[in-house]
């Protein structure tokens, strides 16, 4: 879902930038995509971690 949103709106980005529209409408785009690709890498650090402390524990048991 997220993937797609980020998708989504850097296809709008690059339309506004090609297009040449207002600085400050280009701008607002490019913030949101920043926000949004910061939750994405944060959600993965998250899931990641998760991951890491799962396979300490099996090592753990064995």
């Amino acid at each position: 879902m997220l993937n797609e949103e980020i998708c989504e709106l850097r296809e709008k980005l690059n339309k506004s930038i090609v297009n040449g529209e207002d600085y400050a409408i280009t701008y607002k785009l490019s913030i949101e995509l920043d926000e949004l690709i910061a939750r994405y890498y944060k959600i993965k650090d998250v899931e990641k971690q998760k991951a890491q402390k799962k396979n300490k524990r099996m090592v753990i048991i064995i």
